[in-house]
């Protein structure tokens, strides 16, 4: 079997201030884990006091999506614009896209799922100047 069964109940899970981004927290829900690192999901929350820095960036992902469970964020892309994500937001950010956080609610929570597990993030310049509309 290359997989396993997996639970991640909230009373008993912890927010961690290790991560991707200083500026949020972590809860690992097992799927990491439970995938042999195939897949990585998380819920990620915005951190007391900290803002994000809002440097361009790019992840080496075969898939990474994110729900917006709480509060909302402002995120930009590459070849989009800039886009605000709110509490029943879904998006999808295909593999390479550089981008972007903006800016965040205080009360921002956020379900991500990235495959693999074990990705790289790597700075990125920021795209030549486009003329885009925000995306709401």
């Amino acid at each position: 079997m290359t997989t396993r069964f997996a639970v991640s109940h909230r009373a008993r899970s912890k927010f961690v201030k290790r991560g991707l981004r200083n500026y949020f927290e972590y809860r690992d829900l097992g799927i990491a884990r439970a995938t042999r690192g195939k897949v990585v999901a998380h819920v990620i929350r915005a951190r007391p006091g900290r803002a994000p820095h809002g440097q361009w960036h790019r992840h080496d992902t075969d898939v990474q999506f994110v729900y917006v469970l709480k509060g909302s964020a402002v995120f930009e892309y590459e070849g989009v614009g800039r886009v605000k994500m709110k509490a029943g937001t879904c998006f999808y950010q295909p593999p390479g896209i550089r981008h972007r956080e903006i800016s965040h609610s205080r009360d921002l929570e956020l379900l991500e799922v990235v495959a693999p597990a074990n990705f790289k993030t790597r700075d990125a310049r920021a795209p030549a100047a486009r003329r885009s509309r925000a995306r709401r």
